[in-house]
């Protein structure tokens, strides 16, 4: 099986409003890269929404789209975090964080009812924002000294790096997410200018 080069994501963050017998459900979506990042924004929907009954979410993370959860927050099992995270999987998207804040109206739905509210609301948050498709990347830590960092920067421009920390001084250190497909050949390249470090990075940025 060929591994992809690319992985599917949204740009911005979006929201989505479903309401069945006086319950609303909110969704709000957001790109997201680590997990401090969902906490947060599950720390700030509940200051943000105090009074809602239920705070359910779904996220993937990742380029292979490995780390996931779904979370039904008190609402029957299955019943919230699996239609939000189905969601996401029909549209084939990662790095994404999707949280449903549950209003109370009074009527018990069901489970399915419950069901096609956190699809519903869901679906709504995720189809009218734009996605984007982005390079699988590999992360590398380049040490290098200050005379040689525009040759440096160069060669990562045109293998379309992301950089993610750079500290410009005598010597210089700049984090950066290689696409794996320009891996090879980006590397190679840095290796010819004198005195460069190239080193791989598992930490997150």
């Amino acid at each position: 099986m060929i591994k992809p080069d690319k992985y599917k994501t949204i740009t911005t963050a979006s929201t989505g409003d479903f309401r069945d017998r006086g319950s609303k459900f909110l969704a709000f979506a957001y790109p997201v890269v680590s997990l401090a990042e969902i906490k947060e924004r599950l720390l700030a929907l509940k200051k943000e929404h105090p009074k809602a009954v239920h705070h359910c979410y779904a996220f993937r993370l990742g380029t292979d789209g490995t780390q996931f959860r779904a979370n039904d927050d008190g609402e029957p099992s299955g019943s919230a975090g699996k239609p939000i995270l189905g969601q996401m999987d029909s549209l084939g998207l990662t790095n994404v964080l999707v949280v449903v804040v549950r209003y109370f109206g009074g009527s018990l739905l069901g489970i399915p009812g419950l069901i096609n509210a956190y699809k519903t609301a869901t679906a709504q948050a995720l189809e009218s924002v734009e996605k984007t498709e982005k390079w699988i990347e590999s992360k590398f830590e380049i040490n290098f000294d200050y005379p040689v960092m525009g040759e440096v920067l160069h060669v990562l421009k045109q293998a379309e790096a992301s950089i993610y920390r750079q500290e410009m001084q005598l010597f210089c250190v700049v984090v950066a997410g290689i696409p794996t497909i320009f891996c090879d050949n980006c590397i190679g390249r840095l290796d010819e200018i004198r005195g460069v470090k190239v080193k791989t990075v598992t930490t997150e940025y």
